[in-house]
């Protein structure tokens, strides 16, 4: 790089560097699946890393007609299980990027 003195060069290199590694983080990030569950597996949730539900499996026993909040409250349960687990392996894996900014 023309006119840039060397050591700013070089920290523009690593920031480059830097930043491709955080992209192929993110991009295994959002390819992973994560699975949240409720109450023994009763309910579960599979989300992918772009928050993204794509699986939901309800066991029939917690489907009571007389009961509905019961089963929103495990559907409310598995997704936040699923979402804490994604906002955890993003901190690993992203967060030693963004320390001290």
């Amino acid at each position: 790089m023309p006119g840039i003195p060397g050591n700013m060069q070089q920290m523009m290199k690593q920031a480059q560097q830097m930043q491709k590694q955080m992209t192929e983080a993110q991009n295994e990030i959002d390819a992973q699946i994560f699975t949240g569950v409720a109450s023994d597996d009763l309910v579960k949730v599979s989300i992918n890393g772009k928050h993204e539900v794509t699986d939901l499996q309800i066991d029939p026993k917690v489907i009571d007609p007389e009961d509905p909040d019961m089963l929103q409250d495990l559907l409310i349960m598995a997704i936040n299980d699923g979402e804490q687990q994604i906002a955890k392996t993003t901190e690993e894996k992203l967060g030693k990027y963004t320390k001290g900014l």
